[in-house]
């Protein structure tokens, strides 16, 4: 289905150099922010209380963080349902064994009075191995994935492609993480799921592109490179407009309608998909052309057999 028709290709390969450097910059800015500011780790990871209340009736969880933000309690503090509206999840930031179980008790005290029946199901105190244990683990799911789009992307189309898919993708990481370190935004494990994501959508919008480059070069001859690049992202426009643009609606609606539970993961993933789509485009494309793809590279030439002379 085509919604949008360019009558002409598109010269993105001739901006090659001016989108590469503007991404290589954005790059080179995450990374400093990264190592300067840091990340605000989650509870998850630096470890807390998670507290789990159950009320009679649905309560608002806007009482309850004003609640707690006049306490001076609302400072990395996470309130969410989960299962139902009457129960509610409140994780905690880490004060030490002593201090975590007089905060609860007096989080319970507060929170008490917004609903009718509260009552306290139970407290888990997260220590800062279990968080540390869950900062590598991210890391390595990260890296497997990473290993994996390299190693698929290597087998089905060439290893150039697999190079410069990979190169785009962690360009998508590490600006995400470059906006939440910037901003101070909080890094859950919710967010580390859409960075997941991330990776996923982005490398599926790299295929599609990477597909019909092959397909160009196997059909169409006396084209340069640039040429058969332009033509792959032209005509596949129409789809990743329809496609990313349905996807970008869903992700806002989260983002400004899921509440404050789905904030960061719809933020992330808007992030990422912005991203995404101008890295496939004008990031992976160009380091394509710029390791040297060929027609030779991607489709067989077929020679015949000489004749045996008796």
């Amino acid at each position: 289905m085509e919604i949008f028709r360019f009558k002409r290709d598109i010269p993105f390969m001739s901006y090659g150099r001016i989108t590469t450097a503007i991404s290589l910059i954005t790059f080179i800015l995450a990374v400093f922010f990264l190592f300067s500011r840091g990340l605000n780790l989650s509870v998850e990871f630096t470890g807390g209380t998670v507290m789990q209340v159950s009320y009679a009736q649905s309560v608002d969880l806007n009482q309850i963080r004003s609640r707690l933000a006049s306490n001076e309690l609302g400072e990395q503090t996470t309130v969410q349902n989960y299962g139902a509206s009457n129960l509610v999840m409140i994780r905690l930031p880490n004060n030490g064994s002593k201090a975590n179980a007089a905060q609860s008790n007096k989080v319970f005290d507060l929170i008490s009075g917004v609903g009718t029946g509260a009552q306290l199901k139970s407290v888990e105190f997260i220590g800062p191995e279990v968080g540390q244990d869950l900062v590598t683990n991210g890391l390595m799911a990260i890296l497997f994935v990473c290993i994996g789009i390299m190693v698929y992307l290597a087998i089905r189309f060439e290893w150039r492609f697999a190079i410069a898919a990979i190169l785009a993708n962690m360009h998508d990481v590490v600006i995400i993480l470059g906006f939440f370190a910037f901003f101070r935004w909080e890094f859950s494990l919710t967010v580390l799921a859409a960075v997941l994501a991330v990776l996923g959508y982005s490398v599926n919008e790299s295929v599609v592109v990477f597909d019909r480059i092959r397909e160009n070069f196997r059909t169409i001859r006396g084209w340069s490179v640039a040429e058969v690049i332009n033509n792959a992202i032209t005509v596949t426009m129409s789809r990743t407009i329809i496609t990313h643009g349905c996807t970008e609606m869903m992700v806002l609606s989260m983002l400004f309608f899921g509440g404050p539970s789905l904030h960061n993961f719809a933020l992330a993933l808007t992030i990422g998909i912005l991203f995404g789509i101008y890295s496939s485009v004008l990031v992976a494309s160009p380091l394509v052309m710029w390791l040297g793809v060929s027609r030779e590279n991607l489709v067989k030439v077929v020679r015949n057999k000489e004749e045996a002379v008796v």
